[in-house]
C-alpha cells in the first residue's frame, strides 16, 4: 500500500483553506480566520531541533540488519531515556534501596519495560505521520480539551523542572563541600541552564553525542558507586526475578508506585514522538517506515536497557549501605571525617531517611571522601542532561499545541523561572528535608498528569485513519490500554496516600474534591475519544461528531483516488 493513501491531507496548504458550511447535524465550524484544528501546522524548516539539520538515513536495502543504519537512528532514544535518569528518579531510587533494600528490583524492570512499551507507540506515531505527539493533538482535539491537555502537559514539565533544579542545587552544595548554599546552587541554575542554548551552534550530531556523555558520566559514577560499594549480587538476581515484596509494609507500596510514577514521564511522550522526526524517512514507501520503526525500537531498547542498568546500581548501593540502618550508626561512621557534615544524621535509633545530599554524605563516609563527589558529579550530570531535554519538551509542547514558535531562550527562561521560584523560598527559609517532601509532591503532580499523555498516544497509534497499516492491533490495543490504566490507578492510589497523609483544611479538601470531579470527568472524555478513535461506530454519533472528534474534508492524492486517511506528511 501506498502511504499517501495512509496519510492524505497537505499540512502546508490546510491553513490557507476554508471550512465547510455547518452540518446538517448543526455542528459549529470556528471562524476560518482564526487559528483552530484546521489551521495549518508549523513548517518543519522553522521548528526545534530540524532545520536544515536532518540526518540522512543510508540506502542499503542489501542486509536484513545493518549496524551503519542502526547507527543513522540512535540518537532520539538516548535524549528519551534521560527522562528515566532525572534527579527525581535517583532519589526515588536511593529511598527504595534503602527502606526495602533489593526487594523491588523487579518492579524496576517491569516498570521499565513498561516504560519501553508506551514510547514505542510514541515513536511509532512520529515515524509514520511525521506529526509529533502535540502536533497531532493540535490536529485531533477540540479547542478547549486541546488547551487543557497543553496546561496538564507543561505542570508535568515545570515539575520535572524543579526535581532537575534541586538535585543540581545539591549537587553544587556536595561539590563545594558546603560552601555553596542550597539557595545558592538554585541560582547557579539559572546561568547554567543558558550555557546549554549555546549548544545549538552545534550540528545535531554533535548534540546526541553530547548528551550521550552526559549518560556516560552517570553510568561511570554510578557505575564506581556500585563496585566500591560490593553490593549482594545474589539478592540483587532474586529481587530483579521475584515477583514479591516479603514483609512488605505500606511504606514499601508507596516506593513501588513511586517508581513507577518516576520512570514513566508525560513530557517524554511528546518528546519522543518529536525527536524521531529528526532523520529522513521517505514516508511513501511502506518499507522504509517498517524498517525505521525497526531501527527506533532496537536503539530505544538499548538506551532503556542503559538506564535500567543505571537505575538498578543506585538501588543497589544503598539496599547494601543504607537499608535498615540507623541515624546513629551512620553518624558514627562520619565522624572519621570532620570535613564531612556528619549533623545532617541526628544521634537516635530511627532508620536513615535517604535523600540526595544524605545519600551523598553517607557514601563518603562510608567508602571514603572520592565516593561523596563522584556521587555529585552522577547528579549533576543527570540534573544539567533532564534541563535541556525538558527545554526542548517544552518547545515541542508549546510549538504543537499552540502552533507558534518561541526562540528558545524566552521558553527556558520562563520555564526555569517558574520553576525555582518556590524552589528558592523553600531553599532559603526551610531546610533540606522540606526539599525531599516537594519532590516527593513533584512526583506526585507528575503522576497525576500521565493520562494527559498516555490516552492521547494510544488514541491516534489506534485510528486507522491516521495508522493505516501501522494502526495497533487488536492484541496491542488491548495490552496499550490495559498498561495504561494500570499505571494511572497505581498513580492515582499514590496521590490520594499521598494527600490523606497530610493535614488539610476544610477548604484545601474541599477545592482537592473539585479538582478530583474535573479531572476523573476530563479523563472520561479522553477514554471517549480513544474508544471513538478505533474506529467503532461509536464515532458517527452527532454528539461525538460535535463535541469530541475534529474531522476534515476528505483530499485526493496525487493519483487521483479518493483517500481515507486524515493527515498528510512529507516525504
Amino acid at each position: 500500500m501506498n502511504i499517501s493513501h495512509l496519510v492524505a491531507v497537505s499540512r502546508h496548504s490546510e491553513g490557507n483553506r476554508t471550512m465547510m458550511e455547518d452540518n446538517d447535524d448543526g455542528t459549529e465550524h470556528p471562524n476560518p480566520w482564526e487559528p483552530n484544528e484546521n489551521t495549518g501546522l508549523l513548517n518543519d524548516n522553522n521548528q526545534t531541533y530540524f532545520a536544515d539539520d536532518r540526518i540522512v538515513v543510508p540506502d542499503d536495502d542489501n542486509t536484513k540488519f545493518s549496524f551503519k543504519k542502526l547507527w543513522a537512528f540512535t540518537g532520539p532514544g538516548f535524549l528519551m531515556s534521560i527522562a528515566f535518569l532525572d534527579p527525581g528518579n535517583i532519589e526515588s531510587d536511593l529511598e527504595c534501596g534503602s527502606i526495602v533494600g533489593y526487594k523491588l528490583l523487579w518492579i524496576l524492570l517491569w516498570s521499565t519495560v513498561l516504560g519501553l512499551l508506551i514510547q514505542r507507540l510514541s515513536a511509532r506515531l512520529g515515524v509514520v505521520t511525521g506529526l509529533h505527539l502535540a502536533e497531532m493533538c493540535y490536529k485531533k482535539y477540540k479547542k478547549v480539551p486541546r488547551l487543557i491537555i497543553w496546561l496538564m502537559i507543561e505542570i508535568a514539565i515545570i515539575g520535572s523542572d524543579m526535581q532537575e533544579v534541586i538535585g543540581t542545587a545539591v549537587a553544587i552544595y556536595l561539590l563545594s563541600n558546603r560552601y555553596i548554599p542550597i539557595y545558592g546552587g538554585v541560582i547557579i541554575t539559572i546561568i547554567d541552564t543558558f550555557t546549554f542554548l549555546f549548544l545549538e551552534n552545534y550540528s545535531l550530531r554533535k548534540l546526541e553525542v553530547f548528551f550521550g556523555f552526559l549518560i556516560t558520566v552517570m553510568a561511570i559514577s554510578f557505575g564506581y558507586e556500585y563496585v566500591a560499594s560490593k553490593p549482594d549480587e545474589i539478592s540483587i538476581i532474586q529481587g530483579v526475578v521475584v515477583p514479591w515484596c516479603k514483609n512488605c509494609d505500606n511504606r514499601a507500596l508507596l516506593q513501588a508506585v513511586g517508581i513507577i510514577g518516576a520512570i514513566i514521564m508525560p513530557h517524554n511522550l511528546f518528546l519522543h514522538s518529536a525527536l524521531v522526526k529528526s532523520r529522513e524517512i521517505d514516508r511513501t514507501k511502506p518499507k522504509k517506515v517498517s524498517e525505521a520503526n525497526f531501527y527506533y525500537f532496537i536503539e530505544c531498547g538499548i538506551a532503556v536497557f542503559i538506564s535500567f542498568i543505571i537505575n538498578l546500581f543506585v538501588i543497589s548501593v544503598f539496599a547494601k549501605g543504607m537499608y535498615q540502618k540507623t541515624n546513629r550508626e551512620v553518624h558514627d561512621l562520619c565522624l572519621k571525617y570532620p570535613s564531612i557534615n556528619a549533623s545532617i544524621f541526628p544521634v537516635n535509633d530511627e532508620y536513615v531517611e535517604a535523600d540526595l545530599y544524605k545519600g551523598g554524605i553517607f557514601l563518603g563516609c562510608t567508602y571514603g571522601l572520592a565516593a561523596m563527589y563522584i556521587w555529585a558529579v552522577g547528579i549533576l550530570a543527570a540534573g544539567q542532561s533532564s534541563t535541556m531535554t525538558g527545554t526542548y519538551a517544552g518547545q515541542f509542547s508549546m510549538e504543537g499545541f499552540l502552533n507558534l514558535q518561541w526562540p528558545r531562550w524566552r521558553r527556558v527562561l520562563l520555564t526555569r523561572s517558574i520553576a525555582i521560584v518556590p524552589t528558592f523560598i523553600i531553599a532559603f527559609y526551610r531546610n533540606l528535608d522540606d526539599l525531599t517532601s516537594m519532590n516527593d509532591i513533584l512526583n506526585a503532580v507528575m503522576s497525576l498528569q500521565l493520562p494527559f499523555a498516555a490516552i492521547p498516544c494510544i488514541a491516534f497509534t489506534s485510528d486507522p485513519t491516521i495508522m493505516g497499516e501501522f494502526v495497533n492491533g487488536i492484541f496491542n490495543k488491548f495490552i496499550n490500554i490495559v498498561m495504561s490504566l494500570f499505571v494511572i490507578v497505581i498513580n492515582t492510589y499514590f496521590v490520594v496516600t499521598l494527600l490523606l497523609g497530610i493535614e488539610l483544611t476544610w477548604y484545601y479538601i474541599l477545592l482537592a474534591v473539585i479538582f478530583a470531579v474535573f479531572y476523573l470527568l476530563f479523563c472520561l472524555y479522553l477514554i471517549l475519544h480513544l474508544i471513538a478513535s478505533m474506529g467503532l461506530s461509536l464515532r458517527t454519533k452527532g454528539f461525538i461528531k460535535k463535541y469530541v472528534m475534529c474531522y476534515e474534508e476528505p483530499k485526493t492524492n496525487e493519483e487521483g483516488t479518493s483517500s481515507y486517511g486524515s493527515m498528510q506528511v512529507n516525504a
